[in-house]
């Protein structure tokens, strides 16, 4: 049983922070556990406005990025996250999650994390045409899947001619540690780095997402690496030069009356039940996406600078939830993941939305989606 998070209350001005797979179908069954509120706050059962609905954002299916006919011949039919990042020598590598060949979810050759092509990066020409590893994606680390665990990719990022990872290493949303690799030959092999436990600040530096910003430093925001559990969102500061030295992550916390670097990890925004998250440094500002547990939906946020007040700050839906047979424009069925593709913009926004609600129908997808406000400055 998970140790329960403690949150100190929230003032309304939002100026105060809190402390800190065993099988495909258990993930299935929490993403449609959730569907059912989703639907019905989205307004899509109920009629009811959904919350934090942005009227202006409008969106719409641009391809699938995986699926029999596109990654099959990659021996990776059945995929999802599929995390984009550009490489340096230009292309685009999608990373992904849990990976089976076969006829469905829970076939045969299980492997995670792997590493899809495209060797056009441009969002609006994106075809995976290649896989690290040939004919067969290849795992991009070892991980033999004992006793139900995986290696999930929380997220892939380059920096100058390097490009790294984060993984999170266990049974899922049983996280048993994160670790941290680097590939110095566009995402071909990986070197391990370092690792952090599972149950560092109160679980809530488990999963993680880096913004590489043009000052020096990469910003990064993490939650909890579980839907089920409520979890703060923690800022933490490295250097460029040294992401994989633990203790270099410099936390962002309120204490003493002030928010500053260096004060114990407080959550910059309403604690609540995370799915996916992605933040990157875009346009002069930055955006947060992430996947939304209650209501169920994925949404953004564009704010001005990494410690800007997210308690206060616009969310903003991209992405609602349908049912099967009834997906048209921004809506989905069995939505999740949402990560913000390289070369979009705010006023033109790519991402990558997953999903899944049978064997068959477990994919990656590409979503454009349009009126997202900018940063208020």
């Amino acid at each position: 049983m998970h140790e329960p998070h403690r949150f100190r209350s929230v003032r309304p001005d939002g100026r105060t922070g809190g402390s800190g797979r065993p099988n495909p179908p258990s993930r299935r069954s929490l993403l449609r556990s959730a569907a059912a509120g989703g639907l019905a706050a989205a307004g899509i059962l109920a009629g009811a406005p959904g919350a934090a609905a942005t009227s202006r954002v409008t969106g719409s299916k641009v391809r699938d990025l995986s699926g029999p006919a596109l990654t099959g011949r990659f021996a990776a039919p059945w995929t999802d996250l599929g995390i984009p990042v550009r490489c340096p020598d230009g292309s685009m590598l999608f990373v992904c999650g849990d990976t089976f060949d076969g006829g469905g979810v829970g076939g045969p050759d299980w492997r995670s994390p792997v590493g899809l092509r495209s060797s056009n990066a441009s969002p609006g020409s994106l075809v995976v045409d290649g896989a690290v590893g040939g004919s067969r994606a290849v795992g991009l680390v070892p991980e033999g899947h004992t006793g139900g665990t995986t290696a999930i990719p929380s997220d892939v990022f380059t920096v100058g001619p390097t490009m790294y990872m984060h993984l999170m290493r266990g049974v899922i949303y049983e996280t048993h540690h994160t670790d941290f690799w680097r590939s110095d030959d566009n995402g071909e092999t990986w070197q391990y780095l370092c690792q952090w436990p599972g149950g560092l600040h109160g679980r809530q530096f488990q999963q993680k997402t880096y913004a590489v910003a043009d000052d020096g430093y990469l910003y990064v925001l993490s939650t909890a690496f579980d839907r089920d559990v409520t979890s703060g969102l923690l800022l933490h500061r490295v250097r460029q030069d040294a992401p994989g030295d633990p203790a270099a992550y410099e936390p962002w916390g309120y204490a003493g009356g002030a928010w500053a670097w260096g004060n114990p990890p407080t959550t910059v925004t309403s604690p609540r039940r995370w799915g996916e998250i992605c933040f990157r440094a875009m346009g002069g500002g930055y955006a947060l996406t992430w996947l939304n547990m209650s209501p169920l939906d994925i949404r953004a946020q564009i704010f001005a600078t990494p410690t800007s007040n997210l308690f206060t700050t616009a969310e903003q839906t991209m992405i609602v939830p349908t049912v099967p047979g009834r997906e048209t424009g921004n809506a989905v069925a069995s939505p999740y993941g949402g990560f913000i593709i390289p070369g979009s913009g705010v006023d033109d926004l790519h991402i990558a939305v997953s999903q899944w609600y049978d064997a068959q129908n477990y994919r990656v997808m590409q979503y454009r989606v349009n009126g997202l406000e900018g940063p208020a400055h």
